[in-house]
């Protein structure tokens, strides 16, 4: 048998890691549309001021991503990473302390800074890992965040009728440790580092910021306006249905909390199995076709739930959903990550991922208010326009611009990276600084 290689080991490790981190990520995200119901309950919010709660959040996750974004190109990608697993961790926990919207409110806001940092585990998972397998293994990365969804409904259905809502945000404290773990553990990606040696080598100017480096190229301005515009539209229907799903089912589809907590697990079940199809897909067929399939079939299959469910398919609408679900989660990470160059990769993928979020804030009081008009349903179809929308966007990104694992150095002023569209075309002016 063919032992291992050292390189194949570390990235294998760094992959668990990220996997945990993102588990943890996706367990703070559903923890708190599960325990919605019982805080509006306890602090006596209307629909728009619960769902203000979640725009809260979304807004100090965009601040943190677009803030750790740019600090992960200039500090490293493993310490912003462990910054902010410490923060959310520790915040969630301080939000079993909280007595009144307000308090609620600002504690959210300040661990959700570290929240928005959590789409660096990809950026950084992907420069470890092989070219040749880098959407599939992103993609099964990705389902750390449904495996986060699926114990926190388990835990959910066990904690919340038992000990209440405030015992599940003080488990959340726990996380913390892995924070130590990762900082022990995981060395900065080599072409990082090769990129840190090269900047301190060549001189500085203010020509050398990253922003300014994205946006005086078009081809990296373009991706980021794309993926910019992509990630509002997705990200606004993640959130939404992720903030509100629980109260949909248990509100206006009657379902009891048990059985919606199988519901959901059943759902997001499927869509772990579709984040590595989609993956496998990415590899042997097309970052692009996946993700946009994925939100298409996504937004036309919305109506079809709302529009036609039963007491007896419900489930099986739920399931299939799940895995369209799956899909562009599945295909994004290898597709973002490969859009931009390594010396400006963080702060890129960090910024427009995070505009996104900030944009997409509006999404859970939107759907709030269209619930209080109508009904969740007609809400959840905004939700399949946006995802729409999001493939639309992305139609206009190519496959595969930049290699994420290159370990040659790629600074600024110093080396071009290397190009996987047309290896024999010359770099251009991003690439060359």
């Amino acid at each position: 048998m063919k032992p291992v290689s050292r390189e194949a080991r570390r990235w294998l490790v760094v992959f668990a890691l990220g996997y945990l981190a993102l588990l943890v990520d996706g367990a703070d995200v559903m923890m708190y549309g599960l325990t919605l119901t019982r805080i509006k309950n306890e602090f006596g919010l209307s629909n728009v001021e619960a769902g203000a709660l979640g725009s809260l959040t979304l807004v100090g996750m965009a601040v943190g991503g677009i803030f750790g974004g740019w600090a992960s190109d200039a500090l490293g990608r493993v310490r912003v990473v462990v910054w902010a697993l410490a923060l959310f961790s520790l915040g969630a926990g301080l939000l079993g302390f909280t007595h009144s919207f307000l308090q609620f409110a600002v504690v959210r806001f300040i661990s959700s800074l570290g929240i928005g940092c959590m789409v660096l585990v990809t950026t950084l998972v992907a420069e470890y890992v092989p070219t040749a397998r880098r959407s599939l293994i992103l993609g099964m990365l990705q389902t750390g965040v449904s495996a986060g969804y699926i114990v926190v409904i388990a835990l959910s259905n066990w904690i919340l009728p038992v000990y209440g809502w405030r015992m599940m945000f003080y488990i959340a404290t726990v996380p913390v440790l892995l924070a130590f773990v990762i900082y022990r553990f995981v060395p900065e990606p080599p072409g990082w580092r090769a990129s840190k040696i090269a900047r301190q080598r060549g001189p500085r100017r203010w020509r050398d910021n990253r922003y300014y480096l994205i946006f005086s190229d078009r081809r990296a301005r373009t991706m980021f306006v794309l993926w910019s515009l992509a990630s509002v539209f997705a990200l606004s229907g993640f959130y939404g249905l992720n903030n509100w799903l629980p109260t949909y089912l248990e509100k206006e589809l009657h379902v009891r909390f048990g059985s919606m907590a199988s519901y959901m697990i059943g759902t997001y079940v499927v869509a772990f199995v579709g984040k590595i199809v989609a993956g496998w897909l990415g590899d042997v067929w097309s970052r692009r076709a996946v993700y946009v399939l994925g939100c298409t079939g996504a937004a036309l299959f919305l109506p079809v739930i709302v529009l036609f469910h039963t007491r007896e398919n419900i489930v099986w609408l739920m399931l299939f959903f799940g895995f369209l679900y799956g899909f562009p989660l599945g295909a994004m990470g290898a597709f973002m990550s490969e859009s931009f160059a390594t010396h400006v990769r963080g702060t890129a993928v960090g910024g427009s991922y995070n505009i996104g979020r900030f944009c997409s804030g509006a999404a859970p009081v939107v759907i709030g208010y269209i619930a209080t008009q109508s009904s969740f349903g007609v809400g959840f179809l905004f939700v399949g326009a946006v995802f729409f929308m999001s493939g639309i966007c992305t139609l206009f990104i190519p496959d595969r611009l930049y290699d994420a694992s290159a370990k040659e150095p790629v600074p600024v002023n110093v080396l071009p990276e290397r190009d996987l569209t047309d290896t024999a075309k010359p770099a251009n002016a991003l690439d060359a600084r």
